[in-house]
């Protein structure tokens, strides 16, 4: 999780004033708090002494550090989305979108869950507890992959004799090793040549 974010995607995830600027502050500060000694070794304290805030005051904006952690989260995991997107609207052929769709997915969540290895203690406490960011994420980009699998059904291109939620599924499947942090770390080895591999075993079980 390299960049440093102040975008707010999960505004429920923090209580009282609705003041952006000092959510923003907060959220940056506890970012390079986290990055330095990790998020589980950092307390609410901690950071209350980081910002020069009391602890009661960050307690105003947000109800704990998991509400921190995950707003976070929801920023790193909308870079990865939005690195996904641009990447398959890029192309107009269904296979292509899943060759990019895969492709993206690797790239970008190893550059963010695993380029500062800090930062990858929240993406790692997000997939253990099962953060609704995370939940939410991997709902967007389901709904991404139908998006293709249904784009490649009505041009013909893709099989469509299996039903359709199945198919779909399956396909999620393939892919939800590289979306979690914690699958993702055991697949190291092979991230160079798997988005390929991948893509392709996919597109020959839709060939139609």
């Amino acid at each position: 999780m390299s960049k440093t974010t102040t975008k707010t995607t999960h505004p429920g995830s923090a209580r009282g004033p609705v003041d952006h600027e000092v959510r923003d502050q907060i959220i940056v500060a506890a970012t390079g708090h986290f990055r330095l000694y990790g998020y589980e070794k950092t307390t609410v304290s901690d950071l209350a002494k980081a910002i020069g805030f009391s602890k009661a005051y960050i307690y105003k904006f947000f109800e704990s550090k998991q509400a921190i952690g995950e707003l976070i989260c929801a920023n790193c995991l909308h870079e990865i989305e939005t690195d996904v997107r641009t990447a398959v609207d890029g192309v107009n052929h269904p296979p292509e979108k899943f060759r990019r769709m895969f492709k993206a997915i690797v790239e970008s969540s190893l550059r963010l869950f695993f380029e500062d290895r800090k930062l990858y203690d929240i993406a790692a406490s997000a997939a253990t507890e099962h953060w609704e960011a995370v939940h939410t994420y991997e709902e967007r980009i389901k709904v991404m992959l139908q998006d293709i699998l249904r784009q490649g059904r009505e041009t013909e291109e893709f099989e469509r004799k299996t039903p359709f939620d199945e198919t779909a599924m399956a396909i999620y499947l393939v892919i939800r090793p590289y979306l979690n942090p914690l699958l993702l770390q055991h697949s190291l080895n092979s991230t160079d040549d798997a988005p390929a591999q991948l893509s392709s075993l996919v597109l020959r079980s839709l060939s139609p």
